[in-house]
């Protein structure tokens, strides 16, 4: 193998034409998937103090915004909703006139194409906040699976093209699957949050999605930090189940889970920028810190060379135009 000065590793970097063509992991809008919250109400659009540039929209209010994502070539949307009315068990999450299923019904409406992903879980919908039905103090994980296996179909025969449980509870992939099927719908994909971590970069989004829990916190359900081998028994075992897609969340603190679930399985591998990550860049931009717009290419970049084919951000329309700008 040749040496320096025969080798000169630097050749190849000499011009954006040569970088160009060897680089090994590209951006692409068709990538991204860009999360929505949409609040039940009329006339809302309201921007989240610790999200810049993310607002929540009432239904009536989603028109233009999506004909704006669709218009850019973003290829998805994930739908995240913020009830009116919270019970103990969520049911506004199942109720077919709820705000999501709402919005579904419109963006399918404005924009037929677009690929529209629903959230399926209860901490938006529940007064006390967790992702399932409370006993004594703590989540039920089987008196919470009929619940989401409700939602998920309400979702679909809303129109939803792909469902996401994000809830991780043991059994929920299954119990979907199985309950889309019976139903007829087995060409629903299951988009599955499979290695959730219990994360503090999840922040701004608990504001975002009016989702804090009032008591505890998620750590009985969601995953431990410290832990990767456990991600691949859960993302194993979610593709048993029937998940077409898996998520590791949050992103850039885990690169290197998304690593080996990417080496492991042989299945799209999906990583969430989660809302800390972007306030982060958002609050280090505005204060001139940081160029914002190489950062967030390098840092989703980056999602792509630890081997993820999608990602979710809401940096996804910024993105969008500055890979049409390249």
């Amino acid at each position: 193998m040749a040496v320096f000065p025969q080798l000169r590793l630097r050749r190849l970097r000499r011009t954006e034409s040569l970088r160009s063509m060897v680089r090994e992991s590209e951006l692409h809008v068709t990538d991204l998937i860009y999360p929505m919250f949409v609040e039940d109400g009329s006339r809302i659009r309201q921007e989240i103090a610790s999200m810049p540039g993310i607002f929540r929209f009432s239904p009536d209010q989603l028109a233009g915004e999506i004909e704006e994502v669709a218009g850019l070539g973003i290829p998805a949307v994930i739908l995240f909703g913020i009830p009116q009315h919270k019970d103990e068990t969520g049911t506004s999450a199942y109720d077919d006139q709820g705000v999501v299923q709402q919005a579904i019904r419109i963006i399918k409406q404005s924009a037929p194409d677009l690929v529209v992903v629903t959230d399926v879980c209860l901490c938006e919908y529940t007064d006390h906040g967790h992702c399932g039905v409370v006993v004594d103090g703590h989540v039920d994980n089987d008196l919470t699976l009929p619940l989401l296996v409700k939602t998920a179909l309400s979702h679909v025969e809303a129109g939803a093209d792909v469902v996401a449980p994000s809830d991780m509870m043991d059994g929920r992939v299954k119990a979907i699957r199985q309950a889309l099927d019976d139903a007829d719908r087995a060409d629903i994909p299951i988009l599955a949050y499979a290695a959730k971590y219990a994360s503090a970069f999840y922040g701004p989004f608990r504001d975002a999605a009016d989702s804090v829990p009032q008591f505890g916190d998620r750590r009985g359900y969601q995953m431990d930090p410290a832990n990767v081998r456990e991600a691949l028994r859960e993302v194993e075992q979610d593709i048993k189940e029937g998940a077409d897609i898996v998520i590791v969340k949050p992103a850039l603190a885990y690169l290197d889970v998304i690593r080996r679930v990417r080496d492991t399985f042989n299945c799209p591998v999906a990583a969430y920028n989660v809302s800390g990550e972007y306030a982060m860049v958002k609050a280090a931009a505005q204060q001139g810190w940081l160029d914002e717009q190489r950062v967030t290419l390098e840092a989703l970049t980056a999602m792509k060379r630890a081997g993820a084919d999608i990602i979710l951000t809401y940096h996804a329309k910024d993105v969008a135009r500055w890979l049409q700008q390249r």
